[in-house]
Order: C-alpha cells, then structure tokens, then sequence
C-alpha cells in the first residue's frame, strides 16, 4: 500500500529526472513518468485531446512505476476497434462454458472478459475494471484512445488509466495518486493516463491488480453484436448466465440515457466497507432514483432509534458505530452542536444529483447533519470536535475532500464498539 506508492513515486522521480536530462523518445517528447504541461500524467489530456508526453513511438519503453503490478507493454495494436453492444456483469466468475457458449452465439462477433468493482471514493462510486491492456484497448469508445500506445504501456506498468471527465472530480494527490477506497490505507495507483474508456467503465489497471483490490476475476463481459440489433442476444445471453446471477444491459441505451432503464444493473463493492454492502443490484427509476432488489433491502436496511437524531433509517451494520459516535459526542458535551431539525437523511436510494453514479447513501453508509451550515465547496461550520468523534468511530469527513462536503459522514470502515 503505502510501500508500493513510495516505491512507485521514487521510480517516477528517476524517470522525470532522466527526462530532464534529454532522454526523449526521438520527437522531443519526454518518456513516461515525466508530467506533461497541462498537469496530465500521459495518454491524454483533461479534455479528452491527446497530449504529447511519453509517447514511446519513438523507441523509448515506458518505465514500471510499479514492478509489483507490471506486466509486459502490449506491444502493436490490432484487430477491430469498436465498444461493446451489450455488458454483462455479476459478483461471480462467469465460468469459460458460458462465455464460450455466449461466444458462438450468431449474431455475436467478440467477447472480451474482465474483473469489474465498485470502488466508493468520496462518496463516488467509481466503476474500475481489471484488464488485459493489449485486447481491451480494442473495446474502448474512443478509437484515438485505442492506439495511443503509451496510455496502455502505462497500464501494463501497474498504472491506472482514468475517464478524462473525472481528472478535476477525482481526489489525486500532487504527485499523481488516487486512493481507490476512503480509508487512510486505500490502496493507491498512479495515474498514468486520462483516456476514454469502454461503457460503464471509469478507470482501468491491469490484471495483476485483482487480489490486491479484492477484486473478483472475469465478472463482466464485454460483447460486440456487429451489426446484430443487440435487443435480439439480450434474452439468449440471459438464459446462458441464468444461475450466475449476472445482469445484462444494452449501452446503446448507455449512450443516449445513461443507464438501461428496467436492465437490473449490479454494483460488486469491494474494500473495506463491503461487508455492509456485499452485491447491490437495482433497476433504474425516473428523476435519478433507483429501485434496490427488495431481498437486499430487507437484509440491509432498517430503521432503528439513535441518540440526538431519534428514529434513522440506514444499513443495518452502520448502527453500532453510529450509536457509539452519538454517545461520545453527548459524553463530550457536545450534544447541542448536531441539530436534529437539519439532519437530511441517510438511506437515500438514488444517483449524485444529475449523474449516474451511486453514492454511499444508496447503501445507506452515509448520513447527512446540520444541512444549512455545511453546504459543498464550503468550509462548512459543522463543530470539529464532533468531527474527531466520528472519526474515532469509522466514519470519513466530507469537509476534507477535495470538493468538500461539511454536511456529510460516511463510514468507511468497520467498528465494533466494546
């Protein structure tokens, strides 16, 4: 973990320093590890346009930041570049009998499996896949993207390759690291490029990053239908995975909407908090809400009373720590600087207002206070001492994020009170 990062940030600046004394790739532009102009890391720029840093079209490999999780570069690309029609995706491996039988399906012209998570990141729940960077460079929606070589050598280095629309939403440190989890040993990865990825996809590393982030091999599938309406495979890939519990979902509708309204769609969580969370499946609901599957709901979610706040309704394994936090901030005498009248909830089953993104009030993990005070972007007035309280107690504090958000709490590990 933070190990890996220092180990990782000493390479980069080896790497940047060979830069800076004239080891280009042959058209003036620096190897990898060497930050481009604009801030970006490689690959591509923060608007989507490709950058000139580290190319190694020049003849120059890019070096491993991460020995640990490197692979070798890919190589040349070849063979079609095109998106998926269709994903599929569970919390378990889809076993090689299906997605060989999916495979011969006529109509279906590839099929790429990979391991694809919900990472909650400031109260973002970000999509990362685990990936062979030589074939699912091919699947991406920007075929740009696709053969700039340096975005996928970075990943095969134990780099991570991030949606350009989330390099000013993303909590990446100055050096270039993004914390995939909310506790303060979230493994890190490097950023290494801002790419555009396949659909339901935010970032990517590679596959050797699967049991470091608990991640589950070969869950989701990638499928191209050529030029097969993809609404006709979508009940014959469904029976093929029947008893794997994978959803499937048509991304023509991911491109004009977002999401597949109707499809179940399936969140795998992992980290620290996935105990309480485990897999959440939902279908999509008009205005941003979402409908959780009724039995996960039932075996996660109560309402219960609470010191201060009275009757709450959140995840059923928040309610100890919640309780103890509440106590400790009476015990402390603090109890008049958290005001029940502007408590806004915690179980909130819908996106982040105007996305398509869950938060960790979807799992009922995260509860809003003193609502009026502590608006994003601001400083917020929310009493530090009861910040440190429920610190001490397992919860993050949104007033430290990048984009901060004072009125917000969510836990972000595990506590069992003595």
């Amino acid at each position: 973990m933070r190990t890996g990062r220092a180990l990782a940030a000493a390479v980069l600046a080896v790497a940047v320093a060979l830069a800076a004394a004239g080891c280009d790739g042959g058209d003036g532009s620096a190897h990898a590890g060497d930050p481009s102009s604009d801030g970006s890391t490689g690959g591509t720029t923060g608007d989507g346009t490709h950058g000139s840093t580290g190319s190694p079209s020049g003849g120059a490999t890019p070096v491993a930041l991460d020995p640990a999780h490197a692979v070798d570069p890919p190589g040349r690309r070849t063979g079609l570049i095109a998106p998926a029609d269709i994903v599929a995706n569970g919390s378990k491996t889809i076993p090689d009998d299906k997605v060989a039988a999916i495979r011969a399906l006529d109509g279906v012209v590839g099929v790429e499996q990979i391991a694809l998570a919900t990472v909650p990141i400031e109260n973002r729940a970000l999509h990362v896949a685990a990936v062979d960077p030589g074939s699912y460079r091919n699947w991406v929606i920007d075929s740009n993207s696709a053969q700039t070589a340096e975005v996928w050598d970075r990943v095969a280095g134990g780099e991570l390759a991030l949606r350009p629309s989330l390099k000013k939403r993303a909590p990446i440190t100055d050096d270039g690291f993004l914390a995939l989890g909310s506790t303060e040993d979230a493994e890190e990865v490097h950023v290494g490029a801002y790419a555009p990825q396949s659909w339901l996809v935010d970032a990517v590393v590679n596959d050797t990053w699967i049991p470091t982030l608990d991640m589950t091999p070969g869950n989701a599938l990638l499928i191209r239908t050529g030029g097969t309406a993809p609404e006709r495979l979508r009940k014959p890939i469904q029976r093929i995975l029947q008893g794997t519990e994978a959803s499937v979902q048509m991304t023509d509708v991911v491109a004009r909407e977002g999401l597949d309204p109707g499809a179940v769609q399936t969140a795998v969580v992992v980290g620290t908090i996935s105990d309480a969370v485990g897999t959440f499946r939902y279908t999509v609901l008009a205005g941003g809400h979402i409908a959780p599957d009724p039995a996960w709901e039932a075996a996660h979610i109560a309402t219960e009373p609470v010191p201060i706040l009275g009757n709450v309704t959140c995840n059923k394994l928040i309610f100890p720590q919640l309780r103890a936090a509440l106590e400790d901030v009476i015990a402390q005498g603090l109890a008049d600087k958290v005001h029940p009248g502007e408590y806004a909830g915690c179980y909130y089953p819908r996106f982040i207002a105007g996305t398509t993104t869950l938060s960790n009030h979807a799992f009922g993990l995260a509860l809003d206070l003193n609502v009026p005070g502590n608006q994003r972007g601001t400083a917020g007035e929310m009493d530090r001492g009861v910040v440190a309280i429920f610190k001490h107690w397992g919860f993050t504090w949104g007033g430290d994020w990048q984009y901060t958000d004072p009125m917000h709490f969510e836990m972000n590990h595990l506590v069992r009170p003595q």
